[in-house]
């Protein structure tokens, strides 16, 4: 978990009161010892003066055994360690006090100049104090005591009175944190979450210092901006919304109307195309119910009438091919190999009238996966495709069948050279009834009855719109991969 801003900012603080009161503690901490350790110095040299004249002027006076006596009895008072007389010569005369101290006195000195300077005694540092007079000169060592002793309890002090200073800093800090920071960002983070819980309005803590006041501010700005804007959306989606329902009512009401368009052009072809052969019919079979004809003639008429029944049921079939449910017709639960069904169909339209002047090439890439579609139904669909382009073709014309391995699956092309399909039967080349040829050649149900086989395979068939002279349709079909190998 991550430390909070004001957990941060004490850390901060203090890392810079380490940083500020640590070196001013060692500075007064070394400056204080130095202190007295002059001071020290100082008082001892006047001390040492005293005490060596004070000697000096008894020495005038006193035998030497009463100058020892006086020796002995300065010795120890005011941190005296040791006392010399010397002669004029800078020889010891007499000596007394700390052995230690004693012996640091047994060189010759200076008689004629004041000097001081550090000596060892017993209890450790010390300094000698060198007096002149008329006869020579008196030494006096005094000692002096630890610094670092005496200086201990005042930078104890002043270690405590920087640690509570600091800790001091630290709480208030703490306690103005939480008074201007903390609880004002608590406030702001509370109003936000109310925010994301629904409440339209951002509130702002008004005793929050002025910059957090003026977020808060920027904040409830904003957050009025994005509730009209949510609200703002919300319209736009119940538009959306609305404008969908109503263009899938106008949709519902369109596809009623394209259906009954359908069917209606359904009646009216079926109408057409039986009505022709029926009317031949009745004609033929009043001649025949007159009477008064020929063996010969009846046979004619007999013959006619079989095939305009022939075409009526030719018709009926095609209708009922094209209605037929794709299970029932088994389309996308068999196998077929395109190469095959393509030879095959090429064998069954070359010896017919259409091909005469029309030439059929065949541009099969070897390999071709198996499709769902049977044998029989690709010759249909085939067969049906090369015989419209063999009508479409002028004489000398040239018919393409090709084929390819696609994606997922077979392409296959049928192209023609003929004059193309017209621009207002494009859109409604595959419905049933819908062709191009004249009247009595073509029932307008070949293309409507290829498109529910292929479509029932899983696949598709479409007019190029690109092609620039003739027509090319185009069916992709998918491999057969799921479907059990034929026997």
């Amino acid at each position: 978990m991550r430390p909070g801003l004001r957990l941060q900012i004490l850390f901060l603080l203090g890392g810079l009161m380490l940083l500020a009161f640590v070196p001013l503690f060692f500075v007064v901490a070394t400056y204080t010892n130095y202190a007295l350790k002059q001071i020290r110095d100082a008082n001892a040299r006047a001390l040492g003066r005293a005490v060596a004249g004070h000697v000096a002027e008894a020495r005038a006076r006193r035998s030497p055994s009463d100058l020892m006596s006086l020796l002995d009895a300065e010795i120890g008072t005011e941190g005296v360690e040791a006392i010399g007389v010397y002669g004029r010569d800078g020889k010891p005369l007499a000596r007394a006090g700390d052995p230690t101290a004693v012996d640091a006195l047994v060189g010759p000195i200076d008689p004629r100049s004041e000097a001081v300077y550090e000596v060892k005694s017993a209890h450790g540092r010390a300094i000698a104090v060198v007096v002149p007079d008329d006869r020579g000169a008196v030494v006096a060592v005094l000692r002096t005591d630890d610094d670092a002793v005496r200086a201990a309890p005042l930078v104890r002090l002043v270690g405590l009175y920087t640690s509570l200073v600091a800790l001091l800093l630290l709480v208030l800090a703490y306690f103005a944190l939480t008074r201007f920071i903390v609880r004002p960002l608590d406030a702001l983070t509370h109003a936000a979450e109310r925010v994301a819980l629904g409440a339209r309005r951002l509130d702002v803590p008004l005793s929050a210092p002025h910059e957090l006041f003026t977020l808060g501010m920027s904040l409830r700005t904003m957050t009025e901006k994005l509730i009209r804007e949510e609200e703002a959306l919300r319209r736009k989606i119940d538009e959306v919304e609305r404008a969908t329902q109503e263009l899938k009512m106008a949709q519902d009401r369109l596809v009623r109307s394209e259906r009954l368009a359908s069917v209606g052009r359904l009646a009216a072809g079926l109408a057409h195309e039986i009505g022709n052969p029926i009317a031949a019919l009745i004609g033929l079979q009043d001649l025949l119910l007159e009477g008064g004809l020929e063996p010969k003639e009846e046979r004619d008429f007999l013959q006619r009438m079989r095939r305009e029944t022939e075409r009526i049921h030719g018709i009926l079939r095609d209708l009922l091919q094209f209605a037929r449910p794709a299970h029932e017709d088994g389309a996308g639960a068999s196998r077929g190999d395109i190469q095959t069904a393509a030879q095959d169909t090429a064998a069954l339209v070359l010896p017919q009238k259409a091909m005469k002047d029309v030439a059929l090439d065949l541009d099969l890439e070897p390999g071709l996966p198996e499709v769902g579609l049977s044998r029989e139904q690709l010759v249909q669909v085939l067969l049906n495709l090369i015989l419209n382009a063999a009508d479409a073709c002028q004489p000398k014309g040239h018919v393409t069948v090709r084929a390819r391995r696609a994606a997922n699956g077979a392409r296959i092309e049928v192209e023609d050279d003929g004059p193309g399909v017209a621009e207002a039967v494009r859109a409604r080349l595959f419905e049933p009834f819908v062709t191009t040829k004249d009247v009595g050649k073509g029932t307008g149900l070949g293309l409507a009855v290829c498109r529910g086989l292929i479509e029932a395979a899983g696949g598709s068939i479409v007019l190029d719109p690109s092609t620039a002279r003739g027509a090319r349709f185009v069916i992709e079909l998918p491999e057969a991969r799921d479907l059990p190998a034929r026997a």
